[in-house]
């Protein structure tokens, strides 16, 4: 038996002895702008800093029964123009546009990507009065940015500035669209056709479910008046490509190259939870990432990505959301699989080796941030598709964007008491602030100095365990299964200021996965690896 590499860190805390991001932290601050809508799995665009809203929902979590499910009444009817500067907003009604184009504009978990002025929208799903009933649209949608803001800002009519097309291709809901020179990607996702029922397809209503298992790559031709797709192919995937409502989030990797990585997801063919594994794309190909799995933040949700050239480091920050897994007061590790509401943020980074390892870095005020957005200030300087190229800011402070909508829930666990009140679309904004020298957290606060914990494997037999404390005091070591139990005691002693080297012998454990839990003062680490 041996280890997968690469380990996986997971940080127990909201403050981090390094960094969250290079040399800078991330503090949110919160803002209030008044009327700002309160939307979920809506689509956005931007130009000069001002944020186009498209589509979504104004409700919270879906509820279960078929008849409260995704109704109509709860669509976002409404475009939307936010300047969060000025903390202003504007709208307009999107009725005037042809019925079965209005009708996908208000559906939710679209894909979308903009290019120049030029937002491009596929897929959604929601209630069609074409259809009479709860489709998912099979079209691909092109928004001129400035000009429909312009629209409705001035009260114009706004009808000139949307075109869309029919394609059964782009019918695709809860999937993501990427972008590789002129080559769209449209990973994951699911055509979804009738109305929601968790007792399954064929159970009162019924419904057609099916994941498209695929990256689709094609050009979206585009002339000012003519849309179409071409060039068009897809590789099918039944079991690693069979995800939808997750994150996929531009990377650069370690040879240079740019691409996406697909992150969990949900959900497993054998039971209702997220996958735990993540897919790497590039202009090639598709590669499972050996030996990582990703434990918290696995809801398509809030998002930044961020690299640094010198260090050659890629980091992909996911704000709260839902999760199966999750830290509680006592810095244990939940593994709950009815998959909740978390306030967790946490941090993917894949080192210049490609090892990939998940920190907890900080919490959301609240259980919130799925199906919110993050949108990065246009002048933040970026890789590509807003990869932020840390290296190039300048100031001890840097705006780097918003987070945006979104929903925000009463209780982690609501689905099964869901009647519409325990959760909202949250009208809540957030600034996304990159920071020298302050904590992950809500506002301004202190570093705060912890302990630093490391592990390695001396073949299949030990683990060589590092501790580098920052004051004398007593430090509790425990290994921990993937159930939260406690396996035994590595440590329990007063121990000195400043590194230490301990072995554990690992031979008599059984494979899986195993967490090493620090534990000194007040101030918690965990590391977790698998044998």
């Amino acid at each position: 038996m041996r280890f997968t590499a690469p380990l996986l860190l997971l940080l127990t805390s909201t403050a981090a002895f390094c960094q969250d991001l290079g040399t800078r932290n991330i503090v949110l601050q919160e803002i209030t702008i008044p009327n700002m809508p309160g939307l979920q799995a809506f689509a956005w665009g931007q130009h000069e800093g001002e944020w186009l809203l498209i589509g979504g929902r104004t409700d919270g979590l879906h509820q279960r029964q078929p008849f409260a499910a995704f109704l109509a009444a709860d669509n976002n009817t409404m475009a939307y123009v936010v300047n969060p500067q000025a903390q202003q907003v504007w709208s307009a009604s999107l009725a005037t546009l042809p019925t079965a184009v209005y009708m996908q504009l208000q559906s939710t978990n679209m894909e979308f990507q903009q290019v120049g002025d030029m937002l491009y929208i596929i897929g959604g799903y929601g209630y069609s009065t074409v259809a009479a009933d709860h489709i998912t649209h099979p079209r691909l949608t092109a928004v001129n940015v400035p000009d429909l803001i312009t629209a409705i800002k001035t009260g114009q009519p706004v009808a000139a500035h949307v075109r869309s097309v029919v394609d059964n291709r782009m019918e695709v809901t809860g999937g993501y669209l990427g972008l590789l020179g002129d080559t769209y990607m449209l990973v994951g996702g699911q055509r979804f056709v009738g109305r929601y029922n968790p007792q399954g397809p064929d159970f009162g209503p019924g419904f057609i479910q099916q994941y498209t298992n695929a990256i689709r790559r094609f050009r979206i031709t585009d002339d000012g008046t003519s849309l179409g797709i071409a060039d068009y192919e897809q590789v099918v995937d039944t079991v690693n490509l069979h995800r939808r409502d997750y994150n996929l989030v531009a990377q650069v990797f370690p040879d240079g190259s740019w691409g996406y990585t697909a992150f969990s997801g949900v959900f497993q063919y054998g039971a209702n939870i997220p996958w735990l594994n993540t897919v790497d794309i590039d202009a090639s190909g598709y590669t499972v990432v050996p030996g990582f799995e990703q434990l918290l933040n696995q809801y398509h949700g809030a998002h930044l990505a961020a690299y640094s050239a010198s260090a050659n480091r890629m980091s992909s920050v996911f704000f709260g959301g839902i999760g199966r897994y999750y830290f509680d007061a006592n810095d244990q590790l939940i593994d709950d699989a009815a998959v909740p509401f978390v306030n967790t943020i946490s941090r993917v980074q894949r080192e210049a080796n490609g090892s990939m390892e998940e920190a907890a870095i900080g919490e959301m005020p609240a259980l919130m941030g799925a199906s919110a957005e993050f949108i990065r200030v246009p002048e933040v300087p970026e890789v590509f598709d807003g990869v932020i190229a840390l290296d190039d800011l300048q100031g001890d402070t840097v705006l780097a964007g918003h987070i945006v909508g979104g929903i925000q829930s009463s209780a982690r666990n609501i689905f099964f008491v869901n009647n519409g009140t325990q959760s909202d679309a949250t009208t809540r904004v957030f600034r996304v602030l990159l920071v020298q020298d302050n904590a992950t957290g809500i506002a301004e606060g202190a570093l705060i100095a912890k302990p630093v914990l490391a592990i390695s494997s001396n073949g299949a037999d030990e683990l060589l365990i590092t501790l580098d404390l920052p004051s004398t005091g007593f430090a509790q070591l425990d290994l921990i299964d993937s159930s939260g139990r406690l396996v035994r005691s590595l440590l329990g002693a007063r121990m000195p200021a400043g590194p230490q080297r301990l072995r554990a012998d690992v031979r008599d454990l059984a494979p899986g996965g195993y967490v090493v839990r620090l534990r000194t003062g007040d101030l918690t680490e965990a590391l977790r690896f698998v044998r």
